[in-house]
This record gives C-alpha cells, structure tokens and sequence, in this order.
C-alpha cells in the first residue's frame, strides 16, 4: 500500500503525525507492504503547521495516481489576519484557503480514481467537503464541523472511524491513531495491524461504522 499523506499551510500536526506512525511502522512490520510520504498539492517544500510554526518537510508532489491511500489532515490554529476568522474561528478560513489552491483538483482526482482510498482525519473531511466532493458520502469529522458535513450534502455520522468504501474518515484529532490502525487491518490484515498497536500500547476505540449488516432497529 503506498499511502501519501498530504500537508497544506495550516495542517494540525497530530493528524499527520499519528497516522504517518502507525502505517510506516505497518510497513516495518510486514516486510515492506506500507511505504508512506508526506506530500503537498505544490511538490516538496516546507509546510508550517497551524501550532506554534511546527513545520514539516513535503517531499513529492501529491499524485493520486502512484498512491493507493491518500490521507488528508485537518487545520489547526490561525494562519495569516486574525481579521480572517470572524467570530474567533480561525479553522475554516485555513481550510477554504487549502480549497482554493490546487490541492482541491488532485483530490478530485483521487476521489475519483476507484484505485485510490482516500482516508481524513478531524477537519480532513472538512476539506473534501468545502471543495464539494462528499455529496451523497457518508463521514465523520470533529463535533463543531458536523453542520459543514451536511450543509455540503454528506451524511454525518457520529462514529471514530467511518468506512465509506474507498472513502475512510476519522473522527477528532487523536482519531488518527484509530483510523491508521484500522486502515491497516483493512489493507494489510490483522496480525500487522495488531502488531502495530501493540508497539504503541493503543487500544482502538469504538466501533468502526460501515453501511454492512442490518439496519438497528430503535433502541
């Protein structure tokens, strides 16, 4: 699995981080089966983060079409005018600005590709869905980001991690540990993905929520 992990200015380290660890030590584990890389719509640079100027190094160019994963973080913090976020909420004008560059053109790519899954975490969704790719999709995000969901046509649902077929969400920011492992379990197999968060002494939580089995009935 060649997962690419994309950074635009404003990304929330931690739903980078987490994810990058668990699949890079997946691909420790199976002799090779995972390789991950960080990557930006605009090729290698340095992409500074939405906490305190941490910044990390994109090495490629995100092209969808040499990856089987794609995983995109949300935002974190303010990045550029305090005047940018009216009401004191400084995420989603770092989020519209990632729509606005290229980034949104090779998403589509990937989300159109049937080859390529596309995994989110927190405020990732967010992205997908302010650059209208998620109508008819079902995801989860953060808790305050639930409203963009479904103002963009998606369908929310509160779970940590919401397999969508070739489309995989993961919930608030430490979500990602979840949504890594989970996604290795599905791609790799069980015994890896066991491994690996065993190495981390990481419980998942939570039901992974998939559109399989019968609908419950009213509890």
């Amino acid at each position: 699995m060649r997962a690419q992990l994309v950074l635009f200015d404003g990304f929330d380290p931690l739903d980078v981080i987490a994810p990058y660890e668990v699949l890079y030590a997946g691909g420790l584990a199976s002799g090779g089966a995972v390789t991950v890389e960080l990557v930006s719509a605009e090729g290698p640079r340095e992409v500074v983060s939405g906490i305190g100027g941490l910044a990390l190094k994109a090495s490629a160019q995100l092209a969808p079409e040499r990856a089987d994963l794609v995983l995109v973080p949300g935002a974190a913090g303010r990045v550029g005018d305090a005047d940018d976020a009216p009401g004191g909420d400084s995420v989603r004008p770092v989020l519209a600005r990632a729509v606005a560059s290229e980034l949104t053109r090779l998403l589509k790519a990937a989300m159109d590709d049937s080859g390529v899954t596309v995994a989110t975490v927190c405020g990732g969704s967010l992205v997908l869905a302010l650059a209208g790719l998620l109508e008819g999709r079902r995801a989860t995000t953060h808790h305050q980001g639930t409203d963009l969901l479904e103002a963009a046509g998606a369908t929310a649902v509160a779970a940590r991690v919401v397999d969508d077929g070739d489309l995989v969400t993961g919930a608030g920011v430490t979500s990602g540990l979840d949504l890594g492992l989970y996604l290795l379990e599905r791609e790799v197999g069980p015994q890896v993905a066991h491994a690996v968060e065993q190495l981390f002494a990481h419980e998942r939580r939570g039901v992974v929520w998939s559109d399989r089995g019968p609908a419950p009935v009213a509890l």
